[in-house]
């Protein structure tokens, strides 16, 4: 039965990461990462750079005297911040059409980005509803025609970008490789030209289904494609970013790894889009000067936005700080009451991995891998650490998290990065590792006795 599970889990695993799709939307979010955590320290050095006590802020080093002139670039940090977050939904459009075009067989085609590009915006409605107060105290309707909003073009126009690149590049793959829409040129004509006439009615055919599904939508449904996409999604996104959806995923990471597979990229596809949603979201109030209270609700860029507790930086901070199943705790209980010496020497060479976050010489040098007696406390550890982390930002002790710091940032570091700068974001980090010691201090112990049997057996 055991072999049998394992086997269809082994499977399971092995068909996840061989994904198309799936292995598409993973390599596109690893990709434009570096802009992703360049847009979050921009809005990190934006309130503790140059934030002025004008704006009510105190802590920033615009303050201090002789670097007022810090102020002064608090719009540059604020437009660095726009540029990397406010297109999240085109960068990923744009990078998932690539990966999913090679994937399926379709290497260097250049077209491949800018049909799906064109698909996704023609979904875009590109006219903007309001009204103005006059000075006689008349409210005036008005229609500015001609632009896009963020609120398609940031992370909240993800879920719709993953499925427009999806769909767009599978469409426009399958009509190039039947040959039917194929217009040839002479041999005459340079190839570059020949080749873009060669895709242009797959391309054209491609961009006027999606064309049409927009209008369709606003003509008989009366709503866009985002906001049904937006009306189906909303119930799965409130699971995943609440504590009891994300403990679930939290165990199936682990159960992976302890089978041996790296289970964060298993469930990466999955649980990305949902996590950056939700980060995107508190990284655009904080960096409009709305304070990071959790449930606090503003709108920025004619967009509504909720502070939120589970969201990429907080998977960070509390799930996988010290790596998967916070072996930071396992190190620290082997070093305090182990009695074993091999035990003691993987954790002394898994100590400078582990403050990077790094944890394979843990998973694979003890191992923990298919370990039996390491099993409980290898899910126990990394749930119960969630669970603490989602109290403490609940009570209002841990900041809600705004800023994406590299996973690779060392515990107690990363917190205090991705809670703005706050001493109480690392100090949290820091409860969660003591917790997850004791949990591994008792098998710890329980492994000193194992050794002892199997000499006196010897």
């Amino acid at each position: 039965m055991n072999e049998k599970f394992m086997n269809g889990l082994l499977s399971l695993a092995g068909k996840m990461q061989g994904n198309s799709v799936l292995s598409a939307i993973k390599d596109s979010f690893i990709d434009n990462m570096p802009v992703t955590i360049t847009g979050a320290f921009a809005t990190l050095f934006q309130f503790t750079l140059s934030a002025t006590k004008a704006q009510g802020y105190d802590i920033s080093l615009a303050n201090v005297p002789g670097f007022g002139w810090l102020a002064g670039l608090w719009n540059m940090w604020g437009t660095i911040n726009y540029g990397c977050m406010n297109f999240l939904a085109v960068a990923i459009c744009v990078l998932v059409a690539m990966h999913f075009a090679e994937n399926i067989g379709h290497y260097n085609d250049r077209t491949v980005p800018s049909v799906a590009l064109a698909s996704f915006v023609t979904l875009i409605t590109t006219s903007v509803n309001g009204t103005v107060t006059t000075e006689a105290g008349e409210e005036v309707a008005y229609t500015v025609g001609g632009v896009v909003a963020s609120s398609y073009t940031s992370a909240n126009g993800l879920f719709v970008s993953l499925i427009v690149a999806i769909l767009a590049t599978l469409i426009y793959v399958k009509l190039v490789d039947s040959g039917k829409l194929k217009i040839s040129l002479p041999d005459s004509v340079p190839p570059n030209v020949a080749q873009s006439f060669a895709v242009l009615l797959p391309a054209a055919c491609t961009i006027l289904v999606f064309g049409a599904l927009g209008f369709f939508m606003t003509s008989a449904l009366h709503m866009s494609f985002f906001d049904v996409i937006g009306k189906i999604m909303a119930p799965v996104e409130k699971i995943m970013t609440g504590l009891p959806g994300y403990l679930v995923v939290v165990f199936f990471i682990m159960l992976f790894w302890w089978f041996g597979i790296h289970g964060a990229n298993v469930m990466s596809p999955v649980t990305t889009a949902f996590f950056e949603r939700a980060y995107a979201a508190n990284n655009a109030l904080y960096g409009a000067g709305i304070p990071a209270k959790l449930g606090t609700s503003a709108i920025v860029n004619g967009t509504e936005y909720t502070y939120t507790i589970i969201c990429s930086p907080f998977a960070s901070a509390f799930f996988s700080h010290t790596g998967s199943g916070l072996t930071g705790g396992f190190i620290i209980a082997v070093l305090l009451f182990s009695k074993r010496d091999d035990y003691k020497a993987v954790a002394k060479l898994a100590i400078p991995c582990g403050i990077f976050n790094i944890n394979e010489p843990i998973i694979f040098g003890i191992p923990m891998v298919m370990n039996p007696l390491m099993a409980v406390p290898f899910f126990v550890a990394p749930m119960a650490s969630v669970t603490v982390g989602y109290i403490l930002t609940r009570i209002g002790f841990c900041p809600v998290f705004v800023v994406n710091a590299p996973w690779t940032t060392p515990t107690g570091i990363l917190g205090v990065l991705a809670s703005g700068g706050k001493l109480m974001g690392g100090l949290s980090q820091l409860i969660c590792i003591a917790v997850a010691t004791l949990i591994y201090t008792p098998f710890v112990i329980a492994a000193n006795a194992q050794t002892n049997a199997e000499e006196a057996a010897a």
